[in-house]
């Protein structure tokens, strides 16, 4: 038989999954509505789907669209044909890993209690079973995911090595997480090499403003787009991460520690003080801060009815990465440089002076002025350069793509030869 039609989209993102099999059970949750975007996101990224649904999940999403979602053939009860052993069970061919989105209460409690009532809870069970990995994303009102009982459960679960995504809890719900964070769930569990393991990063991004008067401000294009791409690699390859965030657009995953900031002198301030308080092995400068400011920014609107020009004076404000090897000398500082159209040898020419200028380990440049990289885009093209003036050129590819080739090179720097 040919291959099923739906099954064209593997791969497409990436290859992360490249042969993993991957059992995403859904029960009854009305957040099964997410469960065919969170297949079709996995499968791109190259993994094999079986879906299992319990009895009350038919009545939200049906059997023939999770069927065509995936290309394979729907659990939707137990037969002769002991699905949930061939699944998960203890032989060469079972499932890389099982992944519970969404999860109610019910079910938390039920797999807590190796309860197997529904075919989403036998093959949890099946799964515990065989040591195949085991992720939960929980979705339900607040008040039920508050629940002391629920609470306990979930923490015996944790102790027995589940791995909890989630959940997202705003408007009175616990709602389920984004399917991009639970990709990075799987990819990070089944896929990415941790060679960040037991580093602590900082990461700064996004850009930051000066004020002209209390309302308008000085900024620039930057989405910070390219800083979470970044932070979300360093994550998936085991990094602590510290984010000290500017006025992006980009949403940081949840479990970045969080530093947010508006001016250039806040991003320095809290830049100096992480780097006093505690040893990080690796910063990555990737915001782009605000180069100027206002001498002095009016405490009052500027109004425009009085005003028909408005003369502003401006000043440099003080540079970011110039701060660092000063405070913390040990830091691998991975500095970043926008351009605007320059030659490539111009490029790399202005890097590199900034790399000495600032005692930089290695330096990132682009030019903006280069359709599809840099400010606002989802892409971005690059040449790293290091302090032996060597350029390595990544081609125009997808932030996510580029931060890993960035991860890459720092990693080669920083481990020991």
């Amino acid at each position: 038989m040919s291959v099923h039609p739906s099954k064209d989209i593997v791969g497409t993102k990436g290859k992360e999954l490249k042969d993993k099999r991957i059992v995403l059970c859904i029960t009854g949750s009305v957040a099964a509505v997410q469960c065919s975007e969170i297949a079709r996101t996995l499968m791109r990224h190259g993994a094999e789907v079986f879906a299992v649904m319990s009895p009350m999940a038919h009545k939200i999403v049906h059997p023939y669209l999770m069927e065509w979602v995936t290309g394979n053939a729907v659990v939707t009860e137990l037969t002769g044909k002991i699905e949930h052993v061939a699944l998960v069970g203890e032989h060469p061919k079972k499932a890389d890993l099982v992944l519970v989105a969404p999860a109610t209460a019910n079910t938390i409690s039920k797999i807590a209690c190796g309860i197997d009532d529904t075919t989403v809870t036998s093959v949890v069970s099946t799964a515990f079973g065989s040591n195949t990995p085991i992720i939960i994303v929980p979705a339900m009102h607040e008040s039920m995911y508050d629940h002391p009982i629920l609470t306990e459960n979930i923490n015996k679960l944790k102790a027995l090595g589940v791995e909890f995504v989630g959940p997202r809890v705003e408007e009175g719900k616990a709602k389920i997480s984004e399917t991009k964070e639970i990709a990075d769930g799987i990819i990070r569990k089944l896929a990415v090499k941790q060679d960040f393991s037991g580093l602590r990063v900082l990461v700064t991004a996004g850009p930051t403003v000066e004020h002209i008067d209390p309302i308008r401000v000085i900024t620039n294009r930057s989405s910070g787009k390219m800083g979470i791409s970044i932070v979300e690699e360093a994550l998936n390859r085991g990094a602590e991460v510290t984010l000290v965030y500017g006025l992006g657009r980009a949403t940081p995953p949840s479990e970045t520690r969080v530093i947010s900031v508006e001016t250039t002198e806040q991003m320095r301030g809290a830049v100096v003080s992480e780097l006093k308080s505690k040893k990080y092995d690796v910063m990555i400068a990737v915001a782009a801060a605000a180069d100027w400011t206002t001498e002095k920014p009016y405490s009052y609107k500027v109004s425009t009815h009085k005003l028909h020009s408005l003369d502003l004076k401006l000043k440099p404000t003080k540079k970011i990465i110039d701060h660092v090897k000063k405070v913390s000398p040990k830091t691998f500082l991975v500095a970043f440089r926008a351009e605007y159209k320059l030659s490539k040898k111009k490029l790399i020419e202005s890097a590199y002076k900034r790399l000495l200028e600032a005692n930089a380990d290695l330096i990132i440049v682009n030019d903006v002025g280069k359709k599809g990289v840099g400010f606002g885009t989802k892409t971005n093209e690059i040449f790293i350069v290091d302090k032996k003036k060597k350029a390595i050129h990544v081609p125009l590819a997808p932030k996510r793509e580029v931060a890993r080739k960035i991860l890459d090179v720092v990693n080669e720097k920083i481990k020991p030869k």
